[in-house]
């Protein structure tokens, strides 16, 4: 299995005002968040990572040499990391449609090393990760059950639903249906919707494919956080990081 992640995006929620390094370099308890998903990936067996990069990319190519991870890890640049997440993906189509199972996951999440490991070992080949225990709004990305199987997938859900959580931004998929997520990125692309996320495609698969087809963990109780704003900074040193340090091994 390989992981595939992106962080070609310049982050400008979290800073407008003056330059930054890319999220995946931003550092707690003096590591970056790259070698922490390097730490993590290699402790589960994972064979590859390949990072979509695109803004500062030559920053986090240095921090891959840093850490002596050149056979490890592999970057693809994305020209056009201005764009939406899914013209990131869509650069990445050749190791993520790789014809084997691949984790897709976001650069910018610090969290406890089981929620990679209930991913990586779920029964489930097609997989979200889930938290039931979430601010709502319309900023989480959330996933929506009903019966016990996963029927939407987005930040503003439709329908009817009896179960509802965020999700992570970790997710594994086979071959199928990674082919199909890609492609439907580069309908996106193709069709000038330039600014999509790359969580609409996948949402489109998981709506064209019969009920059952994707599975989830359960990872309510686990720390982590996604860095999008200043005061997620604050809340991963503060709340997050603790709680990451003191399960390390």
């Amino acid at each position: 299995m390989k992981a595939v992640m992106l962080a070609a995006g310049i982050g400008n929620r979290l800073s407008k005002d003056r330059p930054e390094p890319p999220k995946v370099l931003l550092r707690f308890a003096g590591r970056t968040l790259l070698e922490r998903h390097i730490a993590n990936l290699r402790r589960e067996g994972i064979a590859e990572l390949v990072v979509g990069v695109g803004y500062e990319a030559d920053m986090v190519a240095a921090e891959i040499k840093r850490l002596g991870a050149e056979g490890f890890v592999r970057t693809v640049h994305n020209p056009d990391y201005r764009d939406g997440s899914g013209i990131t993906l869509a650069t990445l189509e050749a190791d993520f449609a790789c014809g084997r199972d691949v984790l897709l996951m976001d650069g910018d999440v610090l969290y406890q090393d089981e929620v990679l490991t209930r991913l990586v070992r779920s029964r489930h080949r097609n997989c979200f990760l889930m938290d039931r225990d979430f601010e709502a709004g319309d900023e989480p990305v959330k996933l929506c059950l009903r019966g016990g199987a996963i029927v939407d997938f987005h930040k503003k859900v439709k329908g009817s639903f009896d179960l509802m959580g965020e999700s992570v931004g970790f997710f594994r998929f086979d071959a199928g249906v990674a082919r199909d997520v890609v492609a439907r990125c580069r309908h996106h692309r193709d069709n000038g919707e330039r600014a999509l996320w790359y969580e609409e495609s996948i949402r489109d698969v998981l709506l064209d494919r019969p009920s059952g087809s994707f599975g989830y963990e359960d990872v309510t109780g686990l720390a982590w956080i996604e860095i999008d704003f200043p005061d997620d900074v604050r809340r991963a040193e503060v709340e997050i990081l603790p709680q990451v340090e003191g399960v390390r091994v």
